[in-house]
């Protein structure tokens, strides 16, 4: 077991925390071998509000990822989200004094080190700086630049900022649960590591991540990345207005949706009823499923008419012969594709991560809810990142196995947070 290869991805939701133990194969897959996760109460539309209690929540879930893995955690990958991300474009160049030589890896790095000095707003950081295309003296259209030969190299770059703030306080939380943050990545850029094949970033896709608090957006084309967005509403709200619609408490409204939801009213029975328990000895309550889908269809179609407005304003709303590709936790919703396709007019598809997996636990994480941390460690993985000191112990196959068992038993009591409420149901 080469232990220096060993990722660890930490996805830092608004619903949950989840950790995510991986290493590559001798195939090029990544073997899951652990998994842990604990519900997100510190953290609000992606962004931290609760330092201690967050701090307990990456704790629960890394001590339960490394009891599975049987690894000692101590250097993790992290996503970043949340509506304090930005994104925008920006044209740089600089000027080699030899133009008979190639131009080498040295000069773009130079290119790079320029374009990190780019002002930003008040308290904001540059988190990504992505390459569009190069321009070589009078040539345009360069993929790569090194080997050709040129005095002026230009750059078109997609710039990711975020506050400084949130990174920062990510950092201390991720300390402060005795770990090392040894990489920051967006997570709609995670997501996309884990779902999206290459063929659909040449030919033009959009990611939407649906999230507890947020919905993030990232378009492709041409394997490059074109443009990002970050809507303030996601899953949470959804459940918001089911507790609001239908006088509920939060845990039975989650339920609701989860269990009985769907995106499309019209695709559910006109008279299907469901029966909640009374609280305290109070009478039972009577709510029309096409009712709670009413509801849910309402704010799924908002969310995409935001989708629908960034798309169309990135300038590839006709490039995307690859669709959408939804993942997240919201993408679990019934009915969703058919819902999204009338919105946007666009071809939908669901995105698991399946196609990076090996062995381990590759069941329980082919799920749109972890394509991020499961990204994170794809991520790593093919760019070279730094793994940190992440080590297993010696533990023969046999035991691993066992490990990997227990650890679907805690994903499954995770999944099922809400059983208690719904034994009740009628």
């Amino acid at each position: 077991m080469d232990n220096s290869k060993i990722i660890v991805g930490l996805d830092i939701g608004t619903t949950k925390i989840c950790v995510i133990v991986g290493l590559r194969n001798e195939n090029g897959k990544v073997d899951v071998l652990g998994i842990g996760q604990s519900p997100s109460d510190g953290v609000m539309r992606g962004m931290v509000a609760n330092v201690d209690r967050t701090v307990e929540s990456i704790k629960t879930a890394v001590q339960m990822a490394s009891r599975v893995s049987d690894v000692e955690i101590t250097h993790v990958h992290v996503g970043i989200a949340g509506q304090h991300i930005k994104s925008h474009h920006h044209r740089g160049s600089i000027v080699r004094r030899n133009y008979e030589t190639e131009i080498t890896d040295e000069d773009v790095k130079r290119l790079f080190d320029d374009i990190q000095k780019v002002a930003t707003g008040p308290g904001q950081k540059i988190l990504h700086i992505i390459p569009q295309e190069y321009t070589v003296d009078n040539e345009h259209g360069i993929k790569h630049p090194v080997g050709h030969s040129g005095v002026k190299i230009e750059g078109n770059f997609h710039i990711i900022t975020g506050q400084v703030t949130a990174a920062q306080t990510i950092h201390r939380c991720v300390e402060k649960a005795g770990l090392q943050v040894v990489g920051i990545t967006l997570e709609p850029l995670a997501s996309a590591a884990a779902v999206l094949s290459e063929e659909e970033k040449e030919a033009g896709v959009a990611l939407v991540d649906i999230g507890g608090g947020t919905t993030d957006l990232a378009i492709f084309q041409d394997h490059f990345i074109r443009h990002t967005a970050v809507i303030p509403l996601g899953g949470n709200i959804i459940t918001e207005d089911i507790k609001q619609g239908c006088s509920l408490m939060t845990k039975q409204a989650e339920a609701l949706k989860t269990n009985f939801g769907s995106a499309l009213a019209e695709q559910v029975d006109l008279g299907e009823i469901i029966t909640i328990p009374g609280i305290s000895g109070r009478e039972p309550k009577d709510i029309l499923r096409r009712n709670l889908a009413h509801i849910i269809q309402a704010r799924v179609e908002e969310i995409f008419e935001h989708v629908l407005f960034e798309i169309k304003s990135s300038g590839y709303a006709d490039r995307l012969l690859g669709g959408i590709v939804l993942t997240g936790g919201g993408a679990m919703l019934k009915d969703i594709i058919h819902l999204v396709e009338l919105v946007t007019g666009i071809n939908t598809r669901i995105g698991t991560p399946g196609v990076h997996l090996g062995h381990g636990l590759t069941e329980k994480v082919n799920d749109p809810m972890y394509a991020t941390g499961v990204g994170l460690v794809v991520n790593a993985l093919d760019n070279n990142l730094n793994t940190g000191d992440n080590k297993q112990s010696n533990a023969d196959t046999k035991t691993r196995n066992q490990k990997s068992k227990i650890g679907g038993q805690f994903v499954d009591m995770f999944k099922n947070w809400f059983k208690d409420d719904l034994e009740d149901f009628k």
